[in-house]
């Protein structure tokens, strides 16, 4: 077992302790997470539940993580392999949670509209990450009344610029551009509060949200 302080960080051999960033949780980052717990479930059949503790947890940036000046043993190369802890707030878990819960609930339904959407697409060709993403982004669309459209559109885009094709941010800017239409005139778009922020903006107007 690698040596520890008295906080778990692990030590060099000169005691001085190689200690992992702590990263602040935003909305941005749980989307991602669950945009990887929920790709994770599909290839490798394991549930999500069974992976959120360490995913939703830890982020992986090995090569920002500083290093003595120094070779390193075997045992200290494998903890700068470390996962950068990610600190959440209570409210910020829970969206990732209930996004997790609802993406999975709506999924049969969420993959019609993509499949609709996708016009001379067939959706098993989809990237991998595109076609999660898209439906992540349709759960929140339907069921986070406090979400401005905007903002769940404009995640998705930013999500797949980053982990996805060259192609991907257009193709599901307009696959979700065409499901918004289509879930308002349905009425199954209800927005309240601050989800009602975008109603008068443009649609080209993107909101962020951290």
């Amino acid at each position: 077992m690698p040596n520890r302080n008295s906080s778990g960080s692990p030590r060099t051999s000169d005691s001085t302790p190689i200690i992992p960033p702590v990263i602040k949780g935003t909305r941005r980052i749980a989307r991602e997470k669950v945009m990887q717990l929920l790709a994770a479930q599909e290839v490798s059949e394991v549930h999500w539940r069974e992976n959120f503790p360490h995913v939703f947890n830890y982020e992986y940036r090995i090569d920002e993580v500083d290093a003595p000046n120094r070779l390193l043993t075997e045992e200290e190369r494998e903890n700068l392999e470390a996962d950068f802890f990610i600190e959440w707030d209570d409210d910020t878990k829970r969206f990732a949670l209930d996004l997790l819960e609802r993406t999975e609930f709506h999924a049969e339904y969420t993959l019609e509209l993509i499949e609709k959407f996708s016009q001379n697409w067939e959706v098993g060709r989809l990237a991998h990450i595109d076609r999660i993403v898209l439906k992540i982004a349709i759960t929140e669309l339907m069921t986070f009344s406090e979400i401005p459209t905007k903002v769940s559109i404009n995640e998705a885009i930013e999500i797949v610029k980053k982990y996805s094709t060259e192609k991907s941010s257009m193709f599901v800017n307009g696959v979700l551009d065409s499901a918004l239409e289509e879930l308002t005139a349905q009425g199954k778009v209800m927005k309240s509060g601050r989800g009602l922020l975008d109603v008068n903006l443009g649609k080209q107007s993107r909101l962020s949200e951290e």
